[in-house]
């Protein structure tokens, strides 16, 4: 009984012991299982989140491509080329203004003479404007004969730009011409003697944008070509001219810097073939004044030609000299320099050289010290190889002063040279 009764608690042991192993295999199994479904699951999203990062990288690159697909093409969207200078400004006294708000559609317009083909006013997209077709040529109906452009003046217009989804009209050339003859009866033409400045732009998918002008150096005509993308639609031109420097602007950015062209007498468009519906122009405005000049020097050479020119004398605040003294500073010899020029340039001109002070110290002293001055001014002269003959030295003291004595920047003015013209 008592070996039956041992037996029964070692068999329920050993078949305890069994299921307690059976349940730790088990319960191994299950967290050996877990831990691969999450190792698993961590590299399915690894692997997931590289390659949507692949696909956006695409995506992003497509669209990269896109844009830079887009910007070369030079449609709607894309800005305009950009340049090195905005500075236009437009003329104090308008002239001539003409933006077609009253005019009547399927006219002529009333401000515009006509010199060939057609031109009519219609509406595109809502506004007026006037459509110049059959080789037209139109021009300001400007009563008096001849010219009128004066020396400084602007000219802005806006025109329709077509970058494409127009079928069968190929390419069309406007032409903004700036005659420089007084004839107004007829278009002066795009090269020759009676043209100063023409701009040519293509009003359709054309990159052939050039302009011609004469220099006056021989009346050779040079012809340079630009590049530039329109954006569809209105876009604006405006052309600056100052004595004989000529810019021109094109949405804001400035495309053609001259320094000297013939001076321009009237203007006009003209636009070639005879296709329909292409070619708008409005907001005409013509103005008297222009952009500043840009001199690198305000007294250069030309400066010098253009103040006896215009006044009969060159008056300079650059040539100094020391202290109580009439001594030359090395730094004046390039002023007197480049009054030289203009003396060995005119060996018929006659000059009388006046020396003045300002109103510091008496007169005392100061009558003799501007005689002494101008008589160095014309010995420098003459060692540059001008004939001393057409120099007379005369000292002015402080008797005749073009600033307030009272203030140092007058008495800086007041201490100049003036070169006379006789």
């Amino acid at each position: 009984m008592k070996k039956l009764l041992m037996m029964l608690i070692f068999v329920m042991a050993f078949s305890a012991n069994a299921d307690a192993q059976g349940f730790l295999k088990r319960l191994k199994d299950r967290a050996v299982e877990r831990v691969k479904q999450k190792v698993e699951d961590k590299v399915d999203r690894e692997v997931s989140k590289a390659s949507d990062e692949v696909l956006d990288g695409e995506k992003s690159s497509k669209k990269s491509s896109k844009n830079s697909e887009d910007a070369e093409s030079g449609d709607e969207t894309s800005d305009p080329q950009t340049s090195t200078s905005s500075d236009f400004k437009r003329g104090e006294v308008i002239l001539f203004q003409d933006d077609f708000t009253a005019e009547t559609v399927g006219e002529f317009p009333s401000k515009w003479d006509l010199l060939d083909g057609n031109a009519e006013v219609k509406t595109i997209g809502g506004v007026k404007a006037v459509e110049v077709t059959n080789n037209g040529v139109i021009t300001p109906l400007i009563k008096e004969k001849g010219a009128y452009l004066p020396e400084e003046f602007t000219i802005e217009y806006e025109f329709y730009y077509w970058t494409g989804g127009k079928d069968d009209i190929g390419s069309n050339d406007m032409k903004l011409t700036l005659a420089s003859n007084t004839d107004r009866s007829r278009w002066a033409g795009y090269y020759g003697d009676g043209v100063a400045f023409c701009l040519v732009h293509g009003v359709y998918d054309t990159l052939d944008h050039h302009y011609a002008y004469n220099n006056g150096n021989g009346n050779e005509t040079k012809d340079t070509r630009f590049e530039y993308k329109f954006k569809k639609g209105w876009n604006k031109v405006a052309l600056s001219f100052n004595k004989r420097a000529l810019k021109v602007y094109i949405n804001g950015q400035r495309i053609v810097n001259l320094p000297r062209v013939l001076q321009p007498t009237w203007m006009s468009f003209q636009v070639p073939y005879e296709y329909e519906n292409l070619t708008f122009i409005r907001n005409v405005v013509i103005a008297k004044g222009a952009v500043a000049l840009y001199d690198r020097n305000e007294q250069s050479m030309t400066a010098v030609e253009k103040a006896i020119a215009e006044t009969g004398k060159f008056v300079t605040n650059n040539i100094l000299f020391e202290t109580g003294k009439a001594t030359l500073k090395p730094e004046s010899m390039e002023e007197i320099q480049k009054v030289a020029d203009y003396m060995k340039k005119n060996p018929q001109a006659r000059f009388e050289v006046q020396g003045h002070t300002d109103n510091q110290g008496s007169d005392k002293v100061n009558d003799p010290l501007s005689q002494q001055r101008a008589e160095a001014v014309v010995k420098a002269l003459e060692g540059l190889g001008c004939d001393p003959f057409n120099m007379r030295a005369v000292g002015k003291g402080s008797h005749e002063p073009v600033a307030d004595n009272k203030t140092e920047a007058g008495r800086a003015k007041n201490r100049r040279v003036e070169f006379i013209k006789k």
